[in-house]
């Protein structure tokens, strides 16, 4: 699913200047992450990929209540991703400008939009599904044209967000909430087993 393009002259640049590889190695770790989380979900799957009725019919309503909760999570451990930057020969981005408020990264599109909303003429590269710092959502759009690394920070709904990237975004967002939300254990634990009737095995 990486594009390695995108993962090793784009993300790493949520930093500044002079700090590639270091951010090649963060970026591993959170790939790693990924992948873990992945695996839970595929475990979860496997048990069994039939919805409960009652929480599908209330998905988006679910999904805005728990990205309002996730805010403070954005604010920890939210990163300010890059807006647009240019390329150096050697792979360094120069003269990088970034989205002003924290987002963290809930899922990425497999297939992206073939161009972005705001320019016809501009093909989508990378496509992810993020949330921000006042729990809105959005998909953060990547082009790159071999020297500029830009994008465009699209607004969906709750509703719009499910339908593009499936319900592991929700169980992204329930796992930040789990690791970083602190003083919510009931909350936590009562999503916890809303979780599990998503994932849920067939009668």
């Amino acid at each position: 699913m990486r594009n390695e393009r995108f993962y090793r002259h784009s993300i790493n640049t949520c930093y500044p200047f002079g700090t590639g590889r270091a951010m090649v190695k963060i970026m591993d770790e959170i790939e790693a992450g990924l992948k873990k989380l992945e695996q839970k979900i595929q475990e979860l799957q496997e048990k069994g990929d039939s919805l409960s009725r009652e929480i599908r019919d209330h998905d988006t309503e679910l999904l805005a209540r728990m990205a309002k909760s996730a805010v403070p999570v954005v604010k920890v451990v939210g990163l300010n991703m890059l807006r647009k930057g240019k390329q150096d020969t050697k792979g360094e981005i120069y003269d990088p400008a970034y989205y002003p408020g924290k987002m963290i990264i809930l899922g990425k599109s497999v297939t992206p939009a073939s161009s972005r909303p705001d320019n016809p003429q501009m093909p989508v590269t990378d496509q992810f599904c993020v949330m921000s710092e006042e729990g809105k959502f959005f998909e953060l759009m990547y082009s790159f044209d071999g020297f500029l690394t830009d994008s465009y920070l699209n607004p969906v709904d709750a509703k719009t967000a499910i339908e593009h990237y499936g319900y592991d975004i929700m169980f992204m967002l329930y796992r930040a909430m789990h690791d970083y939300l602190k003083g919510e254990e009931a909350l936590v634990e009562a999503l916890e087993k809303v979780m599990g009737y998503i994932f849920a095995k067939k009668p």
